[in-house]
Order: C-alpha cells, then sequence, then structure tokens
C-alpha cells in the first residue's frame, strides 16, 4: 500500500512531506546522529554477529543460519525497491530514499539478535524491548535528520516485520537445543 502510494503520487505522500519538513532538523542533532547511525551495517550487523555465534554455540544452528539469511534478504530486497521506486529524500534532490534501507537493517538485525537470544534466555522479553527501543530510536533519527520521510521509515518498519515473521516461523518448529 505505502510502495503504490509513492508510485502513484497518492494523497499520503503530502502529509508525509510535510510531516518530514517539519520534523527534519528537530531535536539535538549530535543524538539524533547518534540514533540514525545505530542503522549502519557497521553498527547493526556485528550485534546480530555476536547473536548468531551465541545460537551457534548452543547447538540452535537452524536458528543462526535463517537469521544470517533474514539479513542477507534487506539487501536484495531493499535495493530492487529503491531503484524502482526512485524516491527524492527530504533534503536532497537525490533520489532512491524509498524504503529505509537503515531502519530495515536495524529492524531485522536488532529483531533477529533478540528473537536469538530470546530462545536461550528466561527474561524474553528485556531482548524483544531491546530491539523495539534500537529501532524505533534509528527510525527517529532518520526522520529528525532529514534522512528520511515518515513513509520511508514506515515501509521499512513492514518490509522488515514480513522478514523478521518467516524467521520466527522458520525457527519456531525446532525449539532451542537444552
Amino acid at each position: 500500500m505505502i510502495t503504490w502510494q509513492v508510485l502513484a503520487d497518492g494523497p499520503l505522500l503530502d502529509p508525509d512531506e510535510r510531516l518530514g519538513l517539519e520534523l527534519a532538523g528537530r531535536g539535538p542533532a549530535p543524538l539524533a546522529d547518534l540514533f540514525a547511525d545505530l542503522g549502519n551495517m557497521q553498527v547493526a550487523v556485528p550485534v546480530l554477529a555476536c547473536a548468531v555465534l551465541v545460537a551457534w554455540l548452543r547447538h540452535d544452528r537452524r536458528a543462526a543460519v535463517y537469521a544470517v539469511l533474514a539479513m542477507a534478504a534487506v539487501p536484495a530486497l531493499v535495493v530492487p525497491l529503491k531503484l524502482w521506486t526512485d524516491r527524492q529524500g527530504p533534503l536532497t534532490q537525490a533520489t532512491g530514499y524509498f524504503p529505509s534501507g537503515h531502519t530495515t537493517t536495524a529492524m531485522v538485525a536488532y529483531g533477529a539478535a533478540a528473537l536469538l537470544l530470546a530462545r536461550h534466555l528466561r527474561r524474553t522479553w528485556v531482548t524483544l524491548v531491546a530491539a523495539v527501543l534500537l529501532t524505533a530510536a534509528t527510525s527517529a533519527g532518520l526522520v529528525l535528520r532529514g534522512y528520511h520521510w515518515p513513509l520511508d521509515v514506515v515501509a521499512a518498519w513492514c518490509l522488515s516485520g514480513v522478514l523478521l515473521l518467516a524467521l520466527r516461523a522458520g525457527t519456531r518448529s525446532g525449539q532451542p537445543p537444552e
């Protein structure tokens, strides 16, 4: 639905762009930059790699492999969508901003790490809350710095949600080894 709005210059784009321009530059820039950087591959992927290593060492190898595949799917899905939609960014003439790759990277990396670690912890809610907070911080930072429109971020949440649901479904049948 959101992709259709972008491709067809639908009615959600005007309010999205007004909101994006209103939010761009708000808040403390160093903190917004820090939050936006949480979606960098150099930050998010090592977090996932640590969780994959924990799962692998605990003989939860199927889940570890599926988590890696979910992360590998991010650029395989995001890059063609960026090329297809060719959406201009908020504060630039450059295009290729839809969906947000940083948000997708953050949500899949932190979400997959949380799902992997939750299989081996008693307090599973801690990992899930951490993943949600890291993704929310990334999303807010990207919009507040004017790197992405709000709909770019929401589309990334939707795409990431599908990938995380697939990961959960793929690992659900196999309980973690004791």
